[in-house]
């Protein structure tokens, strides 16, 4: 998890106990940036977790050790989001700069999109899982969704309909689907071979971030409030958890 107490902390999910409700125990404290850590992902492999900070850097750490393996510099303001490519060699980061980074893992700067870019501050970033179809999907605060083809670094479509800032997308395990959500509490489904909106669901709330399940056709929806999951095929709530998560369990 990522803190404004510019620490990065891994946690063991484990209950303390049989009949304990309490799920997460602090593991390590991962330190070294020197503002607030805005992001944080995990590679896939579970190796290593890397840290977007608004001090303007990207940290790779190795998760073992808790020791920065390497500083990302390059961005000139804030760092709202990053990503790992799916095979891990690739790193995308999105800014307040409004420029979007793609860097590899020894923290060299590859390229910085910046023709066609977001006229607002860049706040989510993903890549897509389709290594036939690289993309890099993007979401701002001038409301729009970019999507960039990997290969080139080009914009490849404008993603237009949000009517308010957008805080994040998320992008289909299999790649065909993206999502974004934001200000104005609707979770929009896109098709992004066809570059084109499908549907919306009502989140009833700003949405802070959205994520499709890995074996279902579901996509969950949070909320300051709650976690909202819909079936994507029947486009019903089948789930919503809120303060009361612990009856949940």
């Amino acid at each position: 998890s990522a803190s404004r107490d510019k620490s990065v902390l891994t946690w063991d999910l484990k209950a303390a106990s049989p009949d304990a409700h309490s799920y997460g125990q602090p593991k390590r404290a991962l330190r070294g940036h020197s503002h607030y850590v805005q992001d944080v992902v995990i590679s896939s492999d579970g190796q290593f977790a890397l840290s977007g900070s608004w001090d303007g850097t990207l940290r790779l750490w190795d998760i073992a050790t808790g020791l920065t393996t390497k500083s990302f510099v390059g961005h000139s303001k804030d760092v709202l989001s990053v990503a790992f490519s799916s095979d891990n060699r690739q790193i995308v980061s999105g800014s307040r700069d409004r420029t979007i980074k793609l860097w590899n893992t020894l923290g060299e700067c590859k390229y910085t999109i910046d023709d066609q870019r977001h006229t607002e501050w860049v706040s989510c970033v993903r890549f897509s899982p389709n290594t036939q179809n690289p993309l890099i999907v993007s979401g701002g605060w001038d409301k729009m969704v970019k999507v960039w083809s990997l290969n080139n670094c080009k914009l490849r479509t404008n993603l237009v309909g949000h009517t308010g800032y957008v805080n994040t997308v998320t992008v289909s395990p299999d790649g065909s689907l993206c999502a974004s959500g934001g200000k104005d509490g609707t979770a929009m489904l896109w098709d992004l071979s066809e570059g084109k909106h499908l549907y919306s669901l009502d989140a009833g709330n700003i949405i802070n971030a959205l994520c499709f399940s890995p074996n279902r056709y579901w996509l969950c929806a949070a909320t300051d409030t709650s976690v909202r999951i819909w079936d994507l095929e029947s486009k019903t709530v089948v789930a919503e958890l809120n303060k009361n998560v612990a009856d949940f369990f």
